[in-house]
């Protein structure tokens, strides 16, 4: 699809968005950065007082520095904060505090669209499986959480048009989050210190990822990292929730009593058609100023994963060829599950109608003391221990396990190459 294409799509977009959105939001003005002012420094004391006694120094005495740098303000999370820098005059309707930011502004770029311009869901509704399958196709993506006993299905082809969810799981403040530009679908818990924070769609970017704003401090927050980068609670890391992105025929099947987000969202939206139509084929991401990492594709499908200090990357080309991959990250034994059946939100103009891009979900292969070792038997994945088969969702399904469950990796997120790249430089790549 040409550049220009895919351009004006995006900016349809933003104005479909800011026609029935939020009547509250407005056009952000586009002036220049402010020139900061700097306070002149103290003059340090003169060397020589006229008003002291007329008593002599000993020869050796040395006088000490008075004008030893300040000690360097840091973030929550020990982050340098940055202050040798413009503050950016974002919009007036802004309460956010700019002078604390651990990013460089003129990394943070306008998405198209006004805070909000992309409404998030604040109350979500949902509808039985059953009914979900008079709209849902079966190779359509969903996200799957799984908390506290509640099962619940986020369709991609509601997401796209929101990109976030407040929502409540088994008693839990969440946010449920997408990123389409990065291909990204994360969940957080959103209480920090006692307090539940509401979370919406900035409108402004950073490495093409949705940046995020709370309402209670007007913080900004980075998905794919779950970190404020810019405001009061600058440095504070939001937990993620453990979950997976899969078919809904692998998520009906396998949790049949489980809810799914409703399109009754307040909003109109063509649910079911994506507006991003060919960029997961395009290898210039929109919005994307930095060159993407040539280990691979930009849009190349990848499960990150960090553990401690170490980056992994496990490519979608090289998961479809082994179905079963067994490695290490940052000493923990972890292992990928891929099959295919799930089609790509972000392919032709039909979810439901795109190309098989299939799904990857990663589990901790050790169950009750015992490692497990798995193989794809073109059905099922099968352990070598038992021979009992397994779901994608890391469930025993039959054999003598039957019943049984692998932890999910929780820091294990599906998304594209580039972006992870660009935040996770120091990643490596399985295969290579």
């Amino acid at each position: 699809m040409p550049r220009f294409s895919l351009i004006f799509v995006f900016v349809l977009v933003g104005l479909l968005a800011v026609a029935c959105g939020s009547s509250t939001t407005q056009q952000p003005p586009t002036e220049p950065l402010a020139a900061a002012t700097d306070a002149s420094p103290t003059e340090p004391p003169s060397a020589t007082d006229t008003t002291a006694p007329a008593i002599a120094a000993p020869a050796d005495t040395t006088i000490p520095p008075t004008d030893a740098p300040p000690a360097v303000k840091v973030a929550k999370n020990g982050k340098p904060l940055l202050d040798d820098e413009p503050i950016r005059p974002y919009e007036s309707y802004w309460n956010t505090d700019f002078s604390l930011h651990t990013v460089s502004y003129s990394e943070i770029l306008s998405g198209g669209v006004p805070r909000d311009g992309i409404p998030p869901i604040d109350n979500p509704k949902f509808v039985s499986i059953e009914e979900a399958s008079a709209w849902l196709a079966d190779q359509e993506p969903i996200f799957v959480l799984r908390y506290q006993g509640e099962t619940r299905g986020y369709p991609l082809q509601i997401m796209i048009w929101h990109e976030i969810v407040n929502d409540v799981v088994g008693g839990e403040p969440v946010v449920v989050t997408f990123c389409p530009l990065c291909n990204s679908a994360i969940t957080f818990k959103r209480t920090i210190d006692g307090t539940v924070y509401d979370f919406g769609v900035s409108g402004k970017l950073r490495n093409s990822d949705l940046v995020m704003w709370d309402r209670q401090t007007e913080s900004w927050w980075q998905q794919i990292t779950g970190e404020a980068i810019v405001g009061e609670l600058v440095g504070t890391q939001l937990d993620m929730l453990p979950t997976q992105l899969v078919s809904f025929a692998d998520f009906r099947t396998t949790f049949p009593d489980a809810v799914v987000l409703s399109q009754d969202t307040g909003f109109s939206r063509s649910y079911g058609k994506n507006p991003y139509r060919g960029y997961d084929t395009d290898q210039n991401p929109f919005l994307f100023s930095d060159i993407p990492d040539a280990r691979l594709q930009a849009v190349d499908r990848v499960v990150a994963i960090v553990i401690g200090d170490e980056a992994k990357a496990y490519p979608y080309k090289i998961l479809a060829q082994e179905n079963v991959v067994a490695d290490t990250v940052g000493g923990r034994d972890v292992v990928i599950f891929w099959k295919e059946g799930t089609t790509s939100a972000l392919d032709k103009s039909s979810i439901a109608d795109s190309r098989d891009v299939g799904s990857a979900t990663a589990f901790d292969p050790n169950l009750d003391g015992q490692k497990l070792t798995f193989t794809w038997d073109g059905t099922n994945f099968v352990d070598d221990q038992t021979g009992s088969q397994w779901n994608i969702f890391g469930t025993a399904i039959g054999g003598e396990l039957e019943g049984q469950q692998l932890s999910p990796v929780v820091e294990a997120v599906s998304q594209f190459w580039f972006a992870w790249g660009a935040f996770r430089p120091d990643t490596e790549i399985y295969g290579q």
